[in-house]
């Protein structure tokens, strides 16, 4: 059998035994799979989170790779389990938004019901769908089975907009933050190819009672604890502080709004 890759993003942590369920679940079915965990420390029913960093890391993977996004704090609901294919590759996650920023990325996608229950684990635990549903499926998927035999294409499905900063003066905008990393940088959902004017004069950030008014090329150029603004890897610009926790010194978490002024 060729070499399947799967991909797995979820909020499940590693101090239980979801992961580790879900990686014998697919094993069983497709022993040739190589498993690859994106993160398994999403904020617990960040949507959000998940998205940015499914969005993130998918392009680097091989084509027909399998990204199986659990983050469902709709578990147990009608919300649909959807297999969606963008970029070459394939996509397995509740329709909750949680592939939003991959839709806004790949604008030729398909997106489709997964109903075939052959495919499932029986019973189906209405608190566990990443064991019952979303595993398996991944499993089948990466062994040859093709999309159409899962279910019906959907153009229904949920799709998020907080990618997307609004503009709220003429050279005013609102954001937002998109995640808080390891290190406490604030990730924003200001991209710098639609914002690059920050690079070439002054502006204001305001981050909860503050104002940030520094762009930095690297983090060394500051004082330790002194925040500012640089480009992060994904594009975005980020709030971060030397060897210190943005988020911490701001007092600000994810999904917090931000005001970015252009002066």
């Amino acid at each position: 059998m060729p070499r399947s890759v799967i991909t797995l993003t979820t909020d499940f942590g590693l101090s239980d035994h979801f992961a580790g369920t879900m990686k014998g679940v697919i094993l069983r079915l497709c022993p040739a799979a190589e498993i690859v965990d994106i993160s398994h420390e999403v904020s617990s029913f960040d949507v959000t989170e998940a998205s940015f960093v499914v969005a993130q890391t998918y392009q680097y993977f091989p084509k027909k790779t399998v990204h199986v996004v659990v983050v469902d704090p709709g578990v147990g609901t009608s919300r649909r389990p959807i297999l969606a294919e963008a970029g070459g590759q394939y996509f397995i996650a509740p329709d909750n938004g949680v592939l939003s920023m991959v839709y806004s990325r790949e604008p030729k996608l398909k997106v489709r019901h997964v109903t075939a229950g052959k495919y499932f684990l029986k019973p189906v635990s209405r608190t566990f769908h990443g064991r019952d549903i979303f595993a398996p499926v991944a499993a089948h998927l990466a062994k040859g089975v093709t999309p159409t035999n899962f279910g019906k294409l959907v153009d229904d499905y949920l799709r998020k907009q907080f990618e997307e900063p609004v503009r709220s003066a003429r050279r005013g905008w609102t954001g937002s933050i998109l995640k808080i990393d390891r290190f406490g940088n604030l990730i924003t959902n200001y991209h710098i190819s639609e914002f690059g004017a920050v690079e070439k004069g002054p502006f204001e950030l305001s981050v909860g009672l503050q104002y940030v008014t520094q762009l930095g090329r690297n983090y060394a150029e500051f004082a330790i604890g002194e925040v500012f603004v640089i480009v992060g890897s994904s594009g975005y610009l980020e709030v971060s502080a030397n060897q210190a926790s943005a988020a911490k010194i701001l007092g600000c978490a994810a999904g917090a709004p931000l005001e970015l002024r252009l002066l």
